[in-house]
């Protein structure tokens, strides 16, 4: 298994380094991240549960990293984790099932 510590570690200073690169993207990431916390109709732990359940969804080890990390300091339980976890293997499988049927109508009309 992978050093998650490590990760954010590396992660980090590349975000450090891209920051100076282009300041602008990372403000407009950080306002993106912090937009749930502004109208706060979700609690953080949900936000936080959300976010490990689309880094899933999306394979980011980086976001992994990060949002585990944040929703452990909430107080965020593996109990509480894995079923956010069953929702995203859910999401996948059924994205999967759904776009088997785009495969069956484009086999169709070739």
């Amino acid at each position: 298994m992978q050093d998650w510590k490590q990760t954010r570690k590396d992660v980090s200073a590349r975000l450090v380094q891209l920051n100076g690169l282009s300041p602008e993207t990372m403000k407009g990431m950080a306002s993106l991240g912090s937009a749930g916390e502004r109208t706060n109709h979700l609690d953080a732990k949900t936000r936080e549960l959300i976010s490990l359940a689309v880094a899933v969804t999306t394979r980011c080890d980086g976001c992994i990293a990060f949002h585990a990390a944040e929703a452990k300091k909430l107080g965020v339980t593996t109990e509480e984790v894995s079923e956010a976890l069953g929702v995203a293997i859910n999401m996948n499988a059924g994205a999967a099932l759904v776009y088997s049927t785009h495969v069956l109508d484009a086999f169709d009309k070739s």
